[in-house]
């Protein structure tokens, strides 16, 4: 994976086996599977994107899809951590593509995850969130901050 993510949007490298990113299109998601990618976390609610259907597309290409709606804010929480943790760490869980449409919320649960289940301090978490798409400038970035403490 260690030329993968060729063209993604905002996309990072976390480790040696997670890409965060924004929105992959459909030969994205194709040469994700080519690349080596087990599993496409995808943190779109329904209803947010229907260009295409993403699940159908990840599936023929021989990776699991799995689905953690994070609309905003709200949505950055216990549950959706835990299911973020234990779709990386299922086995075959990784390597990992977790996107939303341009990583800032991604950012924003990679920070919570880091902070409230792996027991970073509030400043690395942040810092892991930043790493990963979430961007400063929106309004997410504060309150992620906020849930950190």
């Amino acid at each position: 994976m260690s030329d993968y993510p060729n063209d993604l949007k905002n996309a990072r490298h976390f480790g040696a086996d997670i890409v965060t990113a924004g929105q992959p299109n459909r030969a994205q998601l194709v040469a994700a599977g080519q690349a080596g990618v087990k599993t496409v976390v995808n943190l779109r609610p329904a209803g947010e994107f229907d260009e295409f259907d993403e699940a159908r597309v990840v599936a023929d290409a021989g990776m699991r899809y799995v689905n953690i709606p994070v609309a905003g804010a709200n949505d950055i929480d216990d549950r959706q951590a835990r299911d973020l943790d234990d779709a990386l760490a299922a086995a075959g869980g990784t390597p990992a593509l977790v996107h939303c449409a341009s990583s800032n919320r991604v950012g924003a649960l990679m920070a919570y995850r880091a902070c409230h289940l792996h027991g970073e301090s509030a400043e690395r978490a942040l810092d892991i969130g930043l790493s990963t798409g979430l961007d400063p400038q929106s309004p997410l970035y504060e309150a992620t901050r906020n849930k950190l403490r």
